[in-house]
């Protein structure tokens, strides 16, 4: 427990554990990506770009988790080595959609199959069963979060700041 009773048990916080298994999940991910030439952002772009031709910088931003800035750089390296193509210029607004070039392609396979071999050894010690479990439960809790619960109404006394402002502690 924390220093006087107030705040999260780490020990006992689903938040803190799931942050956890993500960090783990990442640097296993990262380890498997980094012989190939790639990190995990480099990779899900590749994979959300082979799934749905033509997102633009921010869709990807959004599919990869990560900033317009960061994801702008990373396209442009992209291109630059011969991974994604864009147009030079816009066919509609500014918006530049990006696709996988061949060497693209064949680069997202060798990363696929390192990337399945993290998810394999994270499942490992798991049933069909308990996957399929985690998996429904992980879709709750997101979709609770994303748009399901209303924290207003769950949390007595609690108020939702309006965006970029602090929430009072009152």
């Amino acid at each position: 427990m924390s220093q006087n009773g107030v705040g999260v048990d780490l020990d006992k916080s689903l938040g803190y554990l799931l942050k956890e298994a993500s960090s783990a999940l990442r640097a296993a991910m990262e380890e498997v990506l980094r012989p190939l030439g790639m990190s995990v952002t480099h990779y899900s772009c590749l994979e959300l770009l082979a799934q749905r031709p033509g997102l633009s910088n921010s869709e990807l931003a959004r599919g990869a988790f990560v900033t317009r800035q960061s994801m702008n750089v990373l396209l442009q390296a992209l291109e630059r080595d011969g991974y994604v193509t864009r147009p030079a210029e816009a066919p509609v607004g500014k918006v530049l959609p990006a696709r996988l070039t061949p060497r693209g392609r064949q680069s997202l396979e060798a990363a696929t199959v390192a990337v399945r071999s993290v998810e394999v050894r994270m499942l490992a010690g798991m049933t069909e069963s308990e996957q399929s479990g985690a998996f429904r439960i992980l879709q709750s809790m997101i979709h609770s979060l994303r748009d399901g619960n209303d924290l207003r109404s769950s949390v007595p006394g609690a108020r939702l700041a309006a965006p970029g402002q602090e929430r009072s502690r009152a």
